[in-house]
């Protein structure tokens, strides 16, 4: 499983028009689930995130976490972090999950992450998405989960 993990000053979704989810301070997580991914890798990583010290504290050191803020996720799918872009000009995709398994495997994450506290709002799994976000710092970080195992 790969994301994306963006600490935001705010973030949200819309959908056809239709604003379907926002976040105010906390995380953007991106999320794609890779082929052959367990369930076990959504549950690791969403552990991991909770606990991802990116906030600052009172001395201005990046030492809390989006629990310790009273933060939320906004967590969307994004297959396209499976791009292969080895050869020629147009990225492959084949390493991304078949849809059924990703949207599965998405939710699995989505809920795997509440279970540890945060609120959740999500995006619309393989919905044409309009993300607005503040990046706050920014801050960036990059999570495979293949890289770790």
């Amino acid at each position: 499983m790969r994301a994306l993990v963006q600490r935001v000053a705010c973030a949200d979704v819309t959908v056809a028009g239709a604003h379907i989810s926002e976040i105010g301070p906390g995380l953007l997580i991106l999320v794609c689930a890779m082929a052959g991914d367990a369930d076990a890798a959504g549950t690791a990583l969403a552990r991991k995130i909770a606990k991802l010290r990116i906030f600052k504290d009172a001395d201005g050191k990046m030492n809390r976490s989006v629990r310790d803020i009273g933060g939320a996720a906004l967590v969307v799918s994004q297959f396209t972090l499976a791009a292969d872009t080895s050869r020629g000009n147009r990225p492959g995709f084949s390493a991304a999950a078949p849809p059924d398994e990703g949207e599965r495997l998405y939710l699995g994450f989505a809920d795997a992450l509440a279970a540890e506290g945060i609120p959740v709002a999500t995006g619309r799994f393989g919905a044409d998405m309009a993300v607005s976000l503040v990046n706050d710092g920014p801050v960036t970080i990059w999570f495979d989960t293949a890289a770790t195992a």
